[in-house]
């Protein structure tokens, strides 16, 4: 049984169709790639996953360790371990980093029946996590993302990870607006949590991404579903020659 398996996957937005049987799966310690052209549906993949609102569901299924997911809340789905990243952070004015942590990883212990975790070691986990990923303490103070540029939004969502230790990572586009620097650190605060007990597919456009996290297998969508399967190879085949014949197959 994969770890995570994605079924004859329909999904509408407002009467659109946008996932049109996708099918995927993705094993247990695995880093899958899902590359694709723009309006290909990756994004809403990513959403769909993570159980945002206004995404409607009218044929197939998502399966989490053989458990359905589709009929659990956002806070459900986090606390049997999915994680999204976004590929625009949004702000959260007036709550700080620090709390919005502690907040968020003793909400998931306390659904899955664990106690809170330790002031001293919670402190010592976020010291050590934000220290590899360039974020000072006077960040850790401020407000979720206010006033962060692209890189350090991304930095933190890392962070997110790191402290949440999820058992499915999605990233949606995460090198979305890095430049090379950003992306190498963020990459390498990825790599740090590459884990036979985490699974994490990685959404991107372009083929550089995977140069720093390097993929177990890639899958290439177009117009709602999967067309093609690989390996690392993949990503740079689609480099060279673009998308233009996976449009044109999945019509």
């Amino acid at each position: 049984m994969s770890f995570l398996e994605i079924k004859n996957l329909h999904v509408e937005v407002e009467d659109k169709k946008i996932l049109k049987g996708l099918t995927l799966t993705v094993e247990k310690g695995q880093v899958a790639a899902i590359m694709g052209p723009n309006g290909s549906g990756k994004s809403t993949l990513a959403y769909v996953l993570a159980g945002k609102p206004g995404y409607q569901i009218t044929e197939g299924d998502i399966l989490l360790n053989g458990e359905s997911i589709l009929e659990m809340a956002p806070d459900e789905r986090a606390a049997k371990g999915v994680f999204l990243a976004f590929q625009y952070p949004v702000e959260v004015p007036g709550v700080a980093t620090m709390t919005f942590l502690r907040t968020s990883l003793n909400a998931q212990r306390k659904t899955r029946g664990e106690g809170e975790v330790s002031t001293p070691e919670f402190m010592k986990l976020v010291r050590e996590t934000s220290a590899h990923l360039g974020i000072s303490a006077d960040m850790l103070k401020r407000g979720v993302n206010v006033g962060f540029s692209g890189g350090e939004k991304k930095r933190q969502e890392i962070l997110q990870m790191a402290v949440l230790q999820p058992r499915l990572a999605v990233l949606d586009e995460t090198d979305s607006g890095l430049d090379i620097d950003a992306l190498k650190v963020v990459a390498d605060g990825v790599n740090r949590l590459r884990s036979p007990e985490r699974s994490m597919i990685v959404i991107t456009h372009y083929q550089r991404l995977l140069n720093y996290i390097v993929p177990d297998v890639v899958h290439v969508m177009a117009k709602g579903k999967v067309v093609r399967t690989g390996g690392k190879e993949l990503a740079l085949e689609l480099e060279a020659k673009g998308y233009a014949e996976y449009v044109g197959e999945a019509a």
